[in-house]
């Protein structure tokens, strides 16, 4: 697990602020050398086709206000990426700029949400570019066992402390303002029929009901790559496995703060 657990708690700091979830994280718990490794089996897909119309409808702006208080329109989903890391900006700081990609960007956070739930997702769809963070394991005399170590998690503070203190009013205020092009990214990603709103709130539930083991939890290193050595943890989806390697403590702001969104977004 190098630093693309840190790249991901970048990502549920944006999602959570942008577009309900968290993102993408490969399913394996130490990606280091980028070296072929064989996938996990699938979770199964949930099915967002809904001709029934969507379960939980949101009401959109009629367009963009700006910091003047002017409204704008959106630009083009293509043409996007200047104005969407504008606002990212503005909410976050502009440091976080420095941790995105410039091209396709929504359309990456898009598929990133929508896989969340599934073990792994290929490199292309990360809306980050690449860090680099150490990874460490205890080992302990006594049992002679391997443990995911606590010290990972003071890595995410900062990013866990943003995201405690993220405004979810705005935060679903600007969800909903820039929703016409996550919708419009969500349907030629493959959901013609599909409706975003309804896959976000469904990656929040699936969030939610991530277990919570005794800590510390056990990893292996059957390879080049460390694994959860409980096999029902390592069979969790992406998305979850993320809410294990934070902590428990760091999960319980983000499920926190995730609960609050999906409050706003879904239909009572």
């Amino acid at each position: 697990m190098d630093g693309r657990d840190v790249k991901l708690l970048v990502a549920i700091l944006v999602a959570v602020a942008l577009a309900g979830g968290a993102w993408y994280f490969r399913g394996a718990l130490l990606p280091q050398p980028e070296q072929p490794v064989a996938a996990p089996p699938e979770p199964e897909v949930i099915d967002t086709g809904d001709t029934d119309g969507p379960q939980h409808p949101i009401q959109l702006p009629e367009a963009v206000e700006s910091s003047r208080g002017e409204l704008v329109t959106l630009p083009p989903l293509d043409d996007s990426d200047a104005y969407f890391l504008l606002e990212l900006a503005d909410m976050f700081g502009a440091d976080v700029g420095t941790l995105l990609v410039r091209e396709a960007l929504i359309d990456k956070f898009v598929a990133t949400i929508d896989n969340l739930p599934r073990g792994h997702v290929a490199e292309k769809v990360r809306p980050v570019g690449r860090l680099a963070e150490p990874f460490r394991v205890l080992a302990t005399d006594s049992d002679g066992r391997t443990y995911l170590s606590p010290e990972n998690y003071q890595r995410y503070d900062l990013l866990i402390g943003r995201i405690a203190a993220a405004d979810i009013d705005s935060v679903a205020d600007t969800y909903r303002r820039f929703y016409p092009l996550f919708q419009e990214s969500y349907e030629r990603l493959g959901y013609p029929d599909g409706y975003f709103n309804d896959r976000v709130v469904e990656v929040i539930d699936h969030l939610l009901a991530t277990p919570q083991p005794d800590e510390p939890i056990a990893v292996v290193r059957p390879h080049v790559l460390y694994e959860f050595a409980d096999p029902q943890l390592e069979a969790l989806s992406s998305g979850q496995k993320l809410m294990l390697r934070v902590g428990s403590n760091n999960a319980a702001t983000v499920k926190r703060k995730l609960r609050e969104l999906r409050a706003q977004l879904a239909r009572q």
